[in-house]
């Protein structure tokens, strides 16, 4: 009963923020490097935050450090979805955010290595979620592929309160009600892919911590080599990796190829769900079979990915 409550109040947040975003004009116009071609409402993933408020004081103030770094995170987000911000500021309050993240995961207290993995670790799939959220629907497919991975994990090892899991994937249900149709009634914009990134990566960060195992970090296996190999093209062709572009592979598929995208969100979501799950099995076999497995996986992925990819540029993309 708490769970359908909390639903709903999100449910309500999310229709008044709606109000407050056309009042104030924060909407998303299209241009040549957008997937969409109307204007729309942005930030409606800050919805996302108010699902983990809503745990914060639901249980009495848990995870503190986490919760206000994810309140740096989300307010400066935010600002720049509104007013674009040097990069500077922006860089100094994610930096100050992975560092309250880290002290939540007792980081400081390990060999300083451990900080400088998680710090690049962090920042990167922060930055790689927050530039893959680029059709309808794919954030929250994504979101709620790697939400529900961490959950079906967290009931056998405890590794996280399930209910900060379950308040932030009501917000997610929310938010793709109104993101996961053809014509959507709000985008993520920054301060919500980048606060559903935070969130995912602290759980994510508890669960390697306490099993001492890094194969869980294939939870994110097909946003990372979407980003990975998007990336090192854009390198390749001497391009500028931080502007606006729309050169991934599900970019690809759906404003080239002619893809449904609410098929490809749905796409993503799902073979990253049985990828994880896959994950999960192997997670309690040796180190050297992981390794295998890991390495056979990522390769098979990067090889599809690659296939798929050059053949819609050949056939579709003029350059």
């Amino acid at each position: 009963m708490i769970h359908i409550i909390i639903f709903i109040i999100l449910f309500v947040l999310e229709l008044l923020y709606f109000r407050i975003a056309d009042r104030l004009n924060i909407i998303d116009k299209p241009n040549e490097r957008s997937s969409h071609t109307t204007v729309t409402l942005r930030g409606g993933g800050v919805i996302f935050y108010f699902g983990v408020l809503i745990y914060f004081i639901y249980s009495g103030f848990q995870y503190p450090w986490f919760f206000i770094g994810l309140t740096l995170m989300t307010i400066i987000s935010f600002l720049d979805d509104i007013f674009t911000l040097s990069n500077k500021i922006r860089l100094f309050i994610h930096f100050s955010s992975v560092l309250l993240m880290a002290y939540q995961l007792d980081l400081f207290d390990m060999p300083w290595y451990y900080l400088l993995i998680g710090f690049i670790v962090v920042v990167g799939v922060i930055n790689a979620y927050n530039f893959m959220d680029g059709i309808n629907g794919i954030t929250a497919c994504y979101s709620l592929a790697v939400g529900s991975l961490l959950m079906i994990v967290n009931r056998q090892l405890n590794f996280v309160s399930q209910d900060l899991l379950i308040f932030s994937l009501l917000g997610v249900l929310v938010f793709g009600f109104f993101n996961f149709r053809k014509n959507a009634k709000c985008f993520a914009g920054d301060v919500g892919s980048v606060a559903i990134a935070y969130i995912l990566l602290f759980a994510l960060g508890l669960l390697i911590l306490k099993t001492s195992n890094l194969i869980y970090i294939l939870f994110l296996a097909v946003y990372g080599v979407d980003a990975v190999w998007t990336i090192i093209r854009r390198i390749a062709r001497k391009e500028n990796i931080f502007e606006a572009h729309r050169s991934h592979l599900y970019q690809y598929l759906g404003n080239e190829a002619g893809v449904n995208k609410l098929l490809i969100s749905f796409l993503y979501g799902a073979i990253q769900f049985g990828i994880g799950y896959v994950v999960f099995l192997f997670s309690d076999q040796t180190l050297q079979i992981q390794l295998i497995f890991s390495v056979a996986l990522i390769s098979v992925l990067s090889v599809v990915y690659l296939i798929l990819k050059t053949y819609i540029i050949k056939k579709y993309v003029k350059i």
